[in-house]
């Protein structure tokens, strides 16, 4: 069975479990279809071809219209498409939809490719985390700066792979070792613990790892919408906290007056 959907990255938020607060981001996985299946002995390799998202079909090339006129309907085709390598030939068919629910459940341990936000031309201190010059001694103008990149006769040129300058993120980074925390079927959403590589809008890959061995129950965790104020949260826990406080000061008063009375 295929272990690898394409989801679309959407906005952060947090969830409660067991009275902690997590971050997590939300991603919309949308049924994929598989637009081709690709065979070891006509390919080289064993790999199926999925398609999520939605455009005209007008909008494609010639050649991309027929790739996809098997899964292309009222006049719609799928708007991402990518391949996921699979070990061995499957039951799989040109057509067929994987689901949300197909491949994930709450608690599944997962790994996260995306493209990372592009930052542009960036200077060592950001790009690779230099601490730069001090101030003093004349050097005012040298806070951010690299400093010395190489020696002097020998070797007589710059090493291959010196952090400097340049450009910096649209790289491909992959977040392993994250948790699936929640599942809106409805919505097609997915809950991921922690941050996930690339923009608000970006295309992902969702790999299942192992099976979770974190129970999380039915009833948890409650979603912290925007704008919930998580300071009433804490207002509650302190006024639960504060009357049994009261409740224990009531008893042990009247654990005094029975001592005094005998």
């Amino acid at each position: 069975m295929l272990d690898t959907l394409l989801g679309i990255k959407q906005k952060m938020g947090a969830v409660y479990i067991s009275d902690r607060r997590l971050p997590v981001t939300w991603v919309k996985v949308d049924p994929c279809v598989i637009t081709q299946i690709k065979h070891k002995d006509k390919n080289g390799y064993e790999a199926v071809q999925l398609g999520t998202g939605t455009r005209r079909t007008k909008k494609l090339t010639k050649p991309l219209q027929n790739h996809l006129k098997n899964v292309t309907t009222d006049n719609k085709s799928p708007r991402h498409i990518k391949e996921v390598r699979v070990e061995k030939d499957s039951e799989l068919k040109v057509g067929d939809f994987i689901k949300l629910e197909d491949v994930f459940k709450k608690g599944d341990v997962i790994a996260v490719t995306g493209i990372s936000k592009g930052k542009g031309f960036a200077g060592v201190v950001k790009r690779w985390g230099f601490a730069g010059g001090p101030k003093t001694h004349g050097q005012s103008d040298r806070e951010r700066a690299p400093g010395s990149i190489g020696q002097r006769t020998t070797p007589g040129r710059v090493y291959k792979g010196k952090k400097m300058a340049g450009r910096m993120g649209s790289d491909q980074i992959t977040v392993k070792g994250l948790t699936v925390i929640d599942i809106d079927l409805e919505n097609n959403h997915i809950a991921v613990a922690g941050a996930v590589p690339g923009k608000t809008g970006g295309l992902i890959f969702i790999k299942k790892i192992r099976e979770g061995e974190i129970k999380i129950e039915e009833n948890n965790p409650v979603q912290v919408k925007d704008g919930e104020n998580i300071k009433e949260k804490k207002a509650e826990k302190a006024n639960e906290t504060e009357s049994n406080n009261v409740k224990d000061l009531e008893e042990s008063q009247d654990v005094k007056v029975e001592i005094q009375n005998t």
